[in-house]
């Protein structure tokens, strides 16, 4: 299968349609920069936002936007990396669990709306399942799949690989896919906000 090919459009739109029906609202744009735009329209100044190691956010333009401090964010992550002392750093790390927003992307969504994440630490996962309030995942329609199976036949067959080389290159060792979410959809009851911006372009892995 080849896992770099994008989705048409009957594709995403069915995919859009039922996320919603599992309350998690979607859009779809053409560009990188056009998602980064979304992302600027979505969040208010004075939030505080965490992210996510994502390629994807990356290649749209996120990560180095964060770093220019010129969004009026909280930046949560910032302030990780500027302590050095690894017992306040794993504080701040814990912490950064409640930000108002959390931004990252998926490894594989299914048309029938479940999106699978994957982590070797679980560092974000807690954000993802219960702790932010206001979810934006960006995800290039290249990661949809007709099936939950192919979902985690494009994580094990390609994702890994992937990142794991990145991982090796960037801190000497490999990834392990130690925890796996398996995200079925968001109870509405709990006023949290899960959105997806689907982008027409090969973006992350």
């Amino acid at each position: 299968m080849n896992y770099d090919t994008l989705a048409s459009k009957e594709v995403v739109e069915k995919s859009i349609d039922a996320l919603k029906a599992r309350g998690v609202e979607a859009v779809s744009v053409e560009t990188g920069a056009l998602a980064l735009e979304k992302i600027k329209e979505l969040i208010p100044p004075g939030a505080s936002v965490m992210n996510g190691a994502s390629a994807t956010l990356e290649g749209v333009g996120f990560v180095e936007y964060l770093k220019a401090g010129q969004h009026g964010w909280k930046n949560l992550h910032e302030s990780i990396l500027a302590e050095k002392d690894p017992a306040k750093q794993m504080v701040l790390r814990k912490q950064s669990a409640l930000s108002e927003y959390y931004l990252g992307s998926v490894h594989a969504l299914v048309e029938t709306g479940e999106m699978v994440i994957a982590s070797n630490t679980g560092s974000q996962l807690p954000h993802i399942v219960f702790t932010s309030p206001n979810l934006i995942f960006v995800v290039s329609t290249k990661k949809i799949v007709p099936t939950l199976s192919d979902a985690m036949k494009r994580l094990e067959e390609h994702v890994v690989p992937l990142e794991d080389k990145r991982s090796q290159e960037a801190y000497g060792a490999g990834t392990a896919v130690n925890k796996i979410v398996i995200f079925n959809g968001e109870n509405l009851m709990m006023g949290r906000k899960v959105q997806v911006i689907f982008v027409n372009e090969d973006l992350g892995f």
